[in-house]
């Protein structure tokens, strides 16, 4: 039996990456699994490879049900009427997955502080922090009548280590600070909130950066400490499906260290420990 039968799920930013890989992974448990994005077949951001559509036929090839909603969540309207769909068709929500981010949009630029451009606060606050903190004002009124459910923000956290990138430092923080908040102000709900940090992930937009396929990965040294988005996938599904997990709740945990206590590897069979900066 699949461990996530009748529970809805919404992983934002599910056009590739590690929103896909969530998605379809929590698809391939038994959840009904909605995903959200701006990139639509034919019509992808930035002409990237990947969009909402590709990820749920990948999900019912997986023999799950997803349904892709196009939506730009610096646009609370847009992000609102997510949640008042989800509540229409389904009348639940049980996990929330905040994986949105919009500095790709800009790429990350690897300079001191006062030689970046403020554009950076908007690629990764207002599309990547506030875009999370939008989605969960309109979800939490859904999820609370459950008294139950788990929200993730995905972010990147190395034991405190700064990350070399101000913007990226400031911002991957801030999402760990606020899944801490909302544990304590949801906790009375019954409802988990975490931060999960993934490794270096070898997403299509970091094999394109490398001018290479999925099945030539391991000719590049780069890339040699790489995990594909199926890991974090499999980490929040074994989230999801924990009956204690609201143990857990206001933790930032890390993809390597939920497969050693789950016992799961990625899709290639290997487990690939904790990324050090």
């Amino acid at each position: 039996m699949k461990s996530l039968n009748g529970k809805v799920a919404l992983v934002t930013g599910g056009s590739r990456g590690a929103g896909r890989g969530i998605a379809v992974e929590l698809g391939k448990a038994g959840a009904t699994v909605y995903v959200t994005g701006r990139s639509t077949k034919g019509n992808s951001t930035n002409d990237w490879p990947g969009t909402i559509d590709d990820t749920v036929s990948q999900i019912e090839a997986s023999g799950g049900k997803g349904i892709a909603v196009r939506c730009d969540h610096t646009n609370d309207s847009e992000t609102e009427s997510v949640i008042t769909q989800i509540r229409k068709e389904q009348g639940k929500l049980d996990i929330l997955v905040n994986n949105v981010w919009g500095a790709h949009d800009l790429g990350v630029e690897y300079k001191p502080f006062w030689e970046l451009p403020l554009k950076h606060w908007d690629t990764m606050f207002t599309a990547g922090v506030r875009a999370q903190l939008a989605t969960n004002h309109f979800a939490i009124p859904l999820l609370r009548e459950n008294k139950q459910g788990l929200i993730v923000h995905t972010t990147f956290w190395d034991d405190d280590k700064y990350t070399g990138q101000f913007y990226y430092d400031l911002a991957k923080n801030s999402l760990i600070r606020m899944a801490y908040g909302l544990s304590i102000e949801l906790k009375q709900d019954n409802i988990a909130v975490l931060a999960v940090s993934p490794g270096f992930m070898r997403t299509e937009l970091v094999l394109k950066g490398h001018n290479i396929k999925e099945e030539h990965w391991q000719e590049s040294e780069e890339l040699n400490r790489t995990e594909t988005p199926y890991y974090i996938g499999r980490g929040i599904k074994a989230l999801a499906s924990d009956p204690n997990i609201i143990e857990k709740s206001g933790q930032v945990l890390r993809v390597a260290d939920l497969a050693k206590e789950y016992l799961f590897t990625d899709i290639d069979g290997r487990y690939i420990p904790p990324f050090k900066l």
